[in-house]
């Protein structure tokens, strides 16, 4: 099947997100990325016995000299601890400003492989190889990087955008089912906030999705980058529209916090989420009940969470005052008038939300 090329569009800053199967095993699509000819491919103890191997073959074809810098696997290892031991060996290899880090791996190694390339000598290049569903369709794409801290996810990090995607749709079959789920969360996401058309498709095509079959995949695949591009385009920094994009991640970043980081996967967080914000929609009138109840009963099907665990009001808002999004001590949260078109809402009264946490 022949791979599948979109591009991120941000001027001098543009790059490609390649989509398809044997992307690994490809050395041109990264030999433009390496002008210094030195890589150094940062992956977790989980993916590196998998893909490492290959990767550096390709990085080496392509004609860089390589290292390769293993983390722990797992949300709770996004630190500045792991940030810091990634620093340490970067600095003894005396990698320099034209090295480039090849981030292999999911969320958690993209984010901090990312965020390591744009604070390494104050900003060395990079390339993203994500190896999850979710990976793939979103913390890939779009220059977000970062760590966790004890009080939030996400909230120290900085906008580095890679030179390239490279998503190998033949990583995800080793993935293990849960992950892949949680991935799925991310991919109706666009549907619900952007394209009600390509919601349907889902809904169509989730048996086959779940069966992992390769041209069902690429299309998913396809649209959710073509979905996030063209918002990352419009506003690269989330001082607007890009907020769009955070649909379900107001509430799903507090059950992780309050949860503790990887007791939730994130893509099961934002499923849950996802249905919060949908059934607060209605409950303010925004959104119609059958709309909520497709997008609640489609996440089901998918073997996703549609509830949150047991939390305070008191937790969750707490939790939720530190979200990025907020202004003014206000919580921004992004609602649905429709399956397919999201709002930004930052008018929501503190009586009302914490009524609705109390049976969320």
């Amino acid at each position: 099947m022949k791979h599948r090329t979109l591009v991120v569009g941000l001027g001098e800053r543009s790059y490609p997100i390649h989509i398809g199967p044997g992307l690994l095993g490809r050395p041109e699509l990264l030999e433009p990325h390496l002008a210094g000819r030195r890589a150094v491919v940062v992956t977790n103890e989980t993916v590196a016995p998998l893909y490492a191997d290959r990767l550096e073959r390709t990085l080496a074809a392509a004609g860089a000299a390589t290292g390769r810098i293993v983390i722990p696997d797992g949300e709770a290892h996004k630190t500045w601890q792991t940030l810091d031991a990634v620093f340490g060996t970067l600095l003894e290899a005396r990698a320099d400003r034209k090295t480039v880090l090849v981030a292999l791996g999911g969320g958690v190694v993209g984010d901090l492989a990312g965020f390591a390339a744009a604070s390494y000598q104050r900003g060395v290049p990079f390339v993203q190889v994500p190896t999850t569903l979710l990976a793939q369709v979103d913390s890939s794409v779009g220059g977000k990087t970062g760590i966790n801290h004890p009080l939030g996810k996400n909230m120290i990090g900085a906008f580095h955008q890679p030179l390239a995607v490279l998503a190998d749709t033949d990583t995800l079959a080793s993935l293990p089912e849960r992950e892949f789920r949680a991935g799925l969360a991310e991919v109706v996401k666009y549907g619900a906030i952007r394209d009600a058309e390509f919601f349907s498709w889902l809904e169509a095509n989730l048996d086959a999705l779940l069966a992992r079959e390769p041209s069902a995949l690429a299309r998913a695949i396809h649209r959710s980058c073509e979905v996030k591009a063209e918002i990352v385009a419009l506003d690269e920094r989330e001082s607007g529209p890009r907020a769009l994009l955070n649909l379900g991640h107001t509430f799903g970043h507090a059950i992780e916090t309050v949860q503790g980081y990887g007791a939730w996967l994130h893509g099961e967080a934002v499923a849950a989420g996802m249905a919060m914000a949908a059934r607060l929609s209605v409950r303010l009138g925004r959104l119609a009940p059958g709309d909520a109840e497709r997008l609640v009963a489609f996440l089901a099907r998918a073997g996703l969470p549609t509830r949150p665990p047991a939390m305070a009001p008191a937790a969750w808002l707490e939790a939720m005052g530190r979200d990025k999004k907020n202004e003014s001590g206000r919580i921004t949260l992004i609602l649905l008038d429709a399956l397919g078109r999201a709002r930004i809402e930052k008018a929501v009264p503190v009586g009302d939300l914490e009524a609705f946490l109390a049976t969320p």
